[in-house]
């Protein structure tokens, strides 16, 4: 089972601590549109979201189709075709994951079924 034993989270991209959201970019260079899936919510509703995933956290990342191309759009770190710029990425270069603390590691897991998806906690609060 993907994120089995990490603590499950549910948030809005915009609310997401900045640290995330550079490494979600680094995961998704050619933006995020591609890449959501949709899941049931506690209420039955069709969700989609953006999956992520770190050593400590299974993220989704609740965010529309539209909403995933507008916030590539207006992002200054990709380019006009969708893509992350060089500039951002090798701002990046000098980190090795493998030195300290290893919990900023980002790691991409498949899609999780229904069933999977009723555990996640849904941090509305934020």
């Amino acid at each position: 089972m993907a994120g089995e034993g990490k603590k499950r989270i549910v948030k809005d991209y915009d609310a997401l601590p900045e640290e995330i959201v550079n490494q979600v970019k680094l995961t998704y260079p050619y933006g995020f549109a591609d890449n959501l899936i949709t899941y049931l919510n506690k209420e039955g509703k069709k969700v989609s979201a953006l999956p992520f995933e770190t050593d400590e956290i299974y993220y989704l990342i609740r965010m529309s189709q539209i909403e995933a191309e507008r916030i590539i759009e207006e992002d200054d770190d990709y380019d006009e075709d969708g893509n992350l710029k060089d500039e951002f990425t090798e701002s990046f270069d000098g980190i090795d994951s493998d030195e300290g603390d290893s919990s900023d590691e980002v790691v991409r897991k498949p899609k999780r079924t229904e069933e999977e998806e009723e555990d996640v906690e849904d941090d509305e609060e934020d």
